[in-house]
Parts: C-alpha cells; sequence; structure tokens
C-alpha cells in the first residue's frame, strides 16, 4: 500500500538508497581493512511527513506492518528500530526532529546479506536530510547509520554496508579502505557481468556468530599487540595465536590482501579466483558458511561461464554472488538453480532481477 493509502496524502519528501553485494573484503570492515562491494539494483525508498500526533508511525509496506513509537521509547519492531536509530542520531546533532508518518517500500531483499538493514538506514538518513535541511554529506550519513544499527538493533556491523549503500553505484565496484575511509570507483573486470542467486536460508545477523566473529577478531588483535588485524601483514605473524583465533585472523589477513590484488587491476578469470579463495576462507578458517550455501557456490564455480563465486554477506546462510561472461549470468542462473533443486534445496535468483517469463 502507498503513502497516501496508508496516510490519506502526500509525503513531504522521499528519498531511497540501494542494496550492495560485497565482491570480495568479507568480515574486513570492522577490522579496519578493505573492502570492495557494488551498488545493486534493488532499492529501499522512505516516504515521510510531520504529523500531528503525539507519537511516530512507521509502514512498512513490504511487511504489511505498522510501528508506533514515541521519541524516547524505542519500538519494539526490528525493522522499526532502524528508523528509530537514525532519527535518535538526527536529533543528536541539535535538529528538531517533528513527531512523523513514515512509509518504507523496498524491493532489496531481507536476510540474504544484500544490507537491506544499511539501505533503510541511508533511505530513513537521506529523507530526514532533506526535510530538514541538515548540512550532512554522504560520508557522514553512512556513519550515522552504521551508528544507528549499533546502538539500535544490536548489531556491531562495520563501515562497509552503510558506505556501499551511502556512495557505491551499480556500474562500479567501492574499493574502501574502512579505517581512512579513503575510497575511489574501480571498474569491473572487463566482460563480465554479476549474478546474485539466494541459498535459501534466511539468517539473522544479531541472533548468529557475528558479534562473536568479531570478538574474536578483537582478541587475536589484542594478543599480537595491534590496534586491529588490520595492521599485520605477515601472515606467519599469526602462527602463535590459539585456535580458533589463528584461522580468524588468517582469514582476515588473506582477504585483505584479495582486497589489495583485485583493485591493482587483474583480469577476469585471477578475479574470479580471489573470489574463490575468498570463499574457501570463509568456509575453513572463518567458519560462517554453511552446506546448502557451500553446495550453491560450488555448483557455480563448476559452470564453464563463471569466473568465481563467493558467499556475500556475513554468511550463515544468505546469498552468494559470481562473476559471469558478460550476457550469461541469467543462463548460468537457471542452470544452477535447476541442480541445486534437484538436490533438495530452493534457490532463487536476485541479481540481475529475473525476467518474467512470456
Amino acid at each position: 500500500m502507498s503513502f497516501r493509502d496508508i496516510f490519506g496524502g502526500e509525503p513531504a519528501v522521499t528519498a531511497s538508497a540501494p542494496g550492495r553485494v560485497n565482491l570480495l573484503g568479507e568480515h574486513t570492515d570492522y577490522n579496519d581493512g578493505y573492502v570492495l562491494p557494488t551498488a545493486i539494483p534493488q532499492r529501499t525508498t522512505v516516504s515521510l511527513r510531520p504529523n500531528s500526533l503525539a507519537e511516530f508511525i512507521v509502514y512498512a509496506a513490504d511487511l504489511a506492518t505498522e510501528s508506533r513509537f514515541h521519541r524516547d521509547d524505542a519500538p519494539g519492531d526490528h525493522f522499526a528500530q532502524y528508523v528509530y536509530g537514525c532519527i535518535r542520531g538526527v536529533a543528536s546533532l541539535g535538529a528538531d526532529v517533528p513527531v512523523l508518518d513514515i512509509h518504507v517500500q523496498s524491493d532489496v531483499p531481507m536476510g540474504v546479506g544484500l544490507s537491506s538493514s544499511a539501505a533503510l538506514e541511508v533511505a530513513t538518513l537521506r529523507a530526514l536530510r532533506e526535510l530538514l535541511r541538515l548540512d550532512i554529506d554522504d560520508v557522514r550519513v553512512a556513519q550515522m547509520a552504521q551508528r544507528a544499527e549499533i546502538d539500535f538493533a544490536g548489531v556491531n556491523c562495520g563501515i562497509m554496508d552503510q558506505m556501499a549503500s551511502s556512495l557505491a553505484d551499480e556500474r562500479s565496484m567501492l574499493f574502501l579502505d574502512t579505517r581512512t575511509l579513503e575510497r575511489r570507483l574501480v571498474p569491473m573486470p572487463a566482460g563480465t557481468e554479476l549474478l546474485v542467486l539466494d541459498s535459501g536460508l534466511s539468517r539473522s545477523l544479531a541472533a548468529s556468530g557475528y558479534n562473536e566473529r568479531r570478538a574474536q577478531c578483537e582478541q587475536a588483535a589484542a594478543r599480537l599487540g595491534v590496534a586491529a588485524l588490520r595492521d599485520v601483514d605477515d601472515l606467519a605473524a599469526v602462527d602463535s595465536l590459539p585456535e580458533p583465533l589463528r584461522r580468524r585472523a588468517r582469514h582476515v589477513v588473506t582477504e585483505n590482501a584479495r582486497v589489495l590484488q583485485a583493485v591493482a587491476g587483474v583480469d577476469a578469470p585471477t578475479f574470479g579466483r580471489l573470489m574463490n579463495d575468498s570463499h574457501a576462507s570463509l568456509r575453513d578458517d572463518y567458519e560462517v558458511s554453511v552446506a546448502p550455501l557451500d553446495r550453491l557456490v560450488a555448483l557455480l564455480q563448476a559452470h564453464p561461464d563463471v569466473h568465481g563465486a563467493r558467499l556475500t554477506g556475513a554468511g550463515f546462510g544468505g546469498a552468494c554472488v559470481a562473476l559471469c561472461r558478460e550476457g550469461a549470468a541469467s543462463t548460468v542462473a537457471r542452470r544452477v538453480l535447476a541442480d541445486y533443486g534437484a538436490e533438495g534445496h530452493s534457490g532463487r535468483q536476485l541479481v540481475p532481477a529475473p525476467r518474467e517469463e512470456a
């Protein structure tokens, strides 16, 4: 249902932000490392206007769910906590945030690792920035979105998702140093296109091992006497760590190296091998994959029109991304999903959006 359907009028402002898919640099952002995401076509749109009531009203069209809350009382509905965190962040700048009617519509798939939460946060902050004429740039928007997720949704996330949603585009990869926030857009490998498939296993970051992995990385860094694992450039140094800290640190060190190699300029087959190595590291050293996701990745990696494939997002289920020969992604998706389905799994194509059959 539209804003007019729910609130009986037109919004004062409307803003949107994309989801993202990460190609390399998984679980490196909260280690001050390097990442390489790109925006996806699917977006979250937030429309809002001041109301004359005593409470905020947020309607999520895709969930057909309404949440109501007061300025100083966090909502119980999880989706509304992201919005509330953004409102509180803007208020902390000294802005006078009025009570609002808020409508959220999104086609960013949820629970699969494509940053639906970051898209919601960035779209909300963009709408508030326009409504209140705030002087905050896109980097500050990303930083505020990250704080909203940490402080109000309970996910101790890094900055990658919010930076990608705020700054990336669909035509390039965003190379980001998450410590300094230095960044640049780099071209995709020539003659390629991306395919993103959902494994059919949904996961929740807050309820998964995400926060545990972050704590393990912090423990590893402390034992090695560095501020963050990004500061380790000698892989042999991690061998002194006890398990599982050794494997967690080894993933971060090798993953940072893969990102740096990719952005130095490699051809499509080499980029694909880096993706394959990244998945193996996430599976074996970081232990954030699951058997069905491994199987879907293996089917992709075996296809002759796929240069490489890996899980994307935090893992524990969700989606995988493949670098395909240009023009072949939809054909690859049909073949791989048929084989995956024949083994008793239920997957779906997310990017590029599958065409409707005539």
